[in-house]
């Protein structure tokens, strides 16, 4: 029963189940190959006006050559959901391709700063929001994976988050307990990063995979990039190890070094100086379209950018660096030892 506020935001999707659903029993279980280029996947799936979510963390594990190529298609009048998305905002809005963003934390990259592209497009209103807090849109992923309409919870009771978010006070019907029920979200497509996958999209995912198994049973589309893509009898071997089941897959890329220069655990680790250059270029408008003529709109692809960066020779020095901090971290020694 509702009995207390609506939050103020707008509700940039349908939490429907039913209508969800129909989608979802038009959609193909075949176990057939899916794997495409980054180009036509982008082609494909992300028309203009599409409402898109992002796995990994922050700067960890994303999809940044999806992300490139959203931008140098110039894609336009997307939403975003913002949970845990940092370096994901910061591309897009460079862009200008997002104008509704479900935000929890997108502007701010952690330690190294604020970006101040994403900054300027949600203070000018360019980028219509709404809020939510990580665990509010980790939930909505949840009810959405669940078949649900909305989750009941406590977070976001008594805060101006809540006001400012598109939830609803509501009483439980056992106890009569004040809750708040988030709405179930269903992203059009959801671009996820992983560490190995096969033809048909059995994915494998070392170390913390955040909201990414839920994302990708609410999303009516995923797009996969891998870091490797290895047979599918590899797959069958270990089948505990399939983070994201092949029915849920739309489209397969095998792109190395794909979450550049982001951090890929046990992989290679983010590259510093990149993100810096990220946030310096920043400052003005002008170096920033610079930046992006150069590393973006000036390359055909994920393979010349990582060229531009330092080719083979950087990806080996971050390689190197993640497996001597991986060390450090098991006990084993290590640059800080």
């Amino acid at each position: 029963m509702v009995t207390g506020p609506r939050g103020e935001g707008r509700l940039f999707t349908d939490p429907d189940v039913d209508r969800a659903r129909e989608f979802f029993r038009q959609k193909s279980r075949k176990m057939v190959p899916k794997v495409t280029t980054v180009r036509e996947a982008v082609e494909r799936f992300i028309p203009d006006g599409t409402y898109i979510a992002t796995g990994g963390f922050g700067a960890n594990r994303i999809s940044t050559a999806v992300l490139h190529e959203i931008v140098r298609q110039r894609k336009r009048n997307l939403a975003f959901a913002g949970h845990t998305t940092t370096h994901d905002c910061q591309i897009l809005t460079a862009g200008g391709c997002v104008n509704r963003c479900d935000v929890a934390y997108v502007v701010g990259l952690e330690a190294r700063g604020l970006s101040r592209a994403a900054r300027r497009a949600f203070e000018s209103g360019e980028v219509e929001v709404t809020e939510w807090t990580n665990a509010a849109l980790a939930w909505r992923f949840k009810a959405a994976a669940m078949g649900v309409p909305f989750l009941p919870v406590r977070v976001m009771l008594g805060t101006d988050t809540m006001r400012k978010s598109a939830a609803v006070e509501i009483e439980c019907p056992f106890t009569g307990t004040k809750l708040v029920a988030l709405p179930a979200l269903f992203p059009d497509v959801a671009i996820i990063h992983v560490h190995r996958a096969d033809v048909y999209g059995n994915c494998q995912i070392d170390g913390i995979m955040i909201s990414d198994l839920d994302l990708a049973r609410a999303a009516k589309r995923v797009i996969i990039t891998t870091e490797r893509l290895i047979p599918h009898e590899e797959i069958r071997q270990n089948p505990n190890a399939t983070a994201i089941p092949y029915f849920l897959v739309d489209a397969v890329i095998e792109v190395p070094y794909g979450s550049y220069p982001g951090n890929m655990p046990y992989e290679y680790f983010s590259d510093e100086d990149h993100l810096r250059l990220w946030l310096e270029v920043e400052r003005d408008e002008a170096k920033l379209a610079a930046f992006l003529d150069k590393y973006i709109y000036g390359v055909k692809d994920f393979t010349e950018y990582l060229e531009l960066c330092g080719g083979i020779e950087r990806m080996r020095q971050l390689r190197a660096t993640e497996y001597l901090l991986d060390r450090e971290a098991r006990g084993e020694g290590g640059p800080y030892a």
